[in-house]
């Protein structure tokens, strides 16, 4: 089992994209070749790739995001999602915990992330990375 920076969009990760997006979400498209590129350029944004061995292909990825505010840099994690096919095997904890490294070498005091109730199982993996539940409400707006 291997994770991996991904900083190109190579034809690969672009066949990631759209095997991936679909099962993380029904309302989200797959990205393009050039959203792709867009999406890995942008500065402070950090895209993780699964793989279960050298040459195999990529079955899972999460996106991690870092920005600096006054009280110091704090990083997102978004997007985590390992082909249905290749659940239950640690493929999420390794990329959630190579997140958290990549994190703390950048100077992130804390990492956040939201997840729905109903994804039990993605729960009980955010708690056995050590991520607790803060009381809290998330507000969005939108257009």
């Amino acid at each position: 089992m291997s994770v991996e920076l991904i900083t190109e969009a190579t034809d690969e990760v672009v066949a990631m994209m759209e095997r991936l997006i679909p099962q993380l979400s029904r309302s989200s498209r797959p990205l393009t070749a050039t959203q792709t590129r867009e999406f890995l350029t942008q500065p402070n944004v950090y895209l993780f790739g699964f793989r279960t061995g050298e040459g195999e292909p990529l079955l899972g990825m999460l996106s991690l995001a870092t920005f600096r505010i006054p009280t110091g840099l704090r990083a997102w994690v978004e997007d985590v999602v390992v082909d249905e096919d290749a659940r239950g095997h640690g493929a999420g904890q390794a990329l959630v915990e190579a997140a958290i490294a990549h994190a703390q070498t950048l100077g992130a005091r804390t990492v956040d992330l939201t997840s729905r109730p109903t994804r039990e199982a993605a729960n009980r993996l955010y708690q056995r990375c050590g991520f607790e539940l803060r009381e809290t409400n998330v507000y969005r707006f939108a257009n």
